[in-house]
């Protein structure tokens, strides 16, 4: 993504950035969030991906693992039917057939929240509520890998053209004020090209929830699986796919441009993958290895 150059400017950052709308959580704080918004517990029917994008006659949704990244993706909040994705500046992007629900989550109001960020948030979220932060981990376009736990530890990024380095600044500190923070430098650093040298392909009918499809470059793109569900009697599975885009935007589930029988859910039998915004092929399938 065209982000990625940025890279290669020297600039020094300065530290401010906290996601809009959110107030100093702790992890006890957001466990409690995420039991009613993405665990479901006090929502209302259809707000969840699993509970209001149903599976076409004859499938059934994928058994998961209880507090698997791939549970958590399905059990995503979305926002009210008929929903509009908001951009980073509250304006509004026209559906005209490119989403069928927008996820609810907030992206700040930085113009950094893109398609592999969207990728790399969702995993980070994940395994920050998961309290797994020697996992959240993430490297710049120039190799420099970042890690989560550092910056909890206090320590803070230097950027100065092509050269980064830590240093310490801060005392120790995990409040989801600070993983935003970290968060929206990665958005700034990071993107496709770097995501697709940090995961490692694999066969596209192997695929799960939680793999991306991705072409990194200047620009490329990045989806993410959200959900699966596998047909009773063939045993063919179908996905559900997930993206950011240009300029900042929510998370929006794709519709199927190419089988509006099947829309949402995308079959990958083919050697193309034809969404409304990209076309991946079926050998851009890749894989977070921890």
């Amino acid at each position: 993504m065209t982000k990625d150059i940025l890279v290669l400017i020297s600039v020094l950052i300065v530290f401010s950035v906290s996601c809009k709308n959110s107030s100093s959580y702790s992890p006890e704080d957001f466990s409690e969030i995420n039991n009613e918004i993405i665990l479901g517990e006090h929502s209302i029917e259809n707000d969840l991906i699993k509970t209001r994008i149903q599976t076409p006659s004859g499938y059934e949704r994928s058994l998961e693992n209880d507090n698997s990244f791939q549970e958590y993706l399905r059990n995503l909040k979305l926002k009210p039917e008929g929903s509009l994705v908001k951009y980073f500046d509250g304006n509004t992007k026209s559906n005209n057939d490119i989403y069928q629900a927008v996820i609810d989550l907030d992206i700040g109001d930085k113009n950094l929240h893109q398609c592999a960020d969207a990728v790399m948030r969702l995993r980070a979220e994940y395994l920050w509520y998961e309290k797994k932060y020697n996992q959240i981990h993430f490297n710049f376009t120039n190799g420099h890998k970042v890690e989560y736990k550092k910056w909890m530890n206090g320590h803070r990024m230097n950027v100065k053209g092509n050269k980064t380095w830590w240093s310490q600044e801060r005392s120790a500190s995990n409040t989801y004020d600070d993983f935003w923070e970290y968060m929206e430098l990665i958005f700034m650093y990071a993107g496709t090209a770097s995501l697709e040298k940090e995961l490692i392909a694999k066969n596209v009918s192997d695929a799960q929830i939680g793999d991306v499809l991705i072409q990194g470059g200047h620009p490329g793109h990045a989806v993410i699986i959200v959900d699966k569900a596998i047909e009773t009697e063939t045993g063919q599975t179908i996905y559900l796919l997930a993206q950011s885009y240009m300029p900042a935007q929510e998370i929006q589930i794709l519709k199927n441009p190419t089988n509006v029988q099947l829309s949402p859910w995308y079959s990958f039998n083919d050697s193309h993958i034809v969404t409304p915004e990209w076309t991946f092929t079926s050998n851009d399938l890749m894989y977070f290895n921890d």
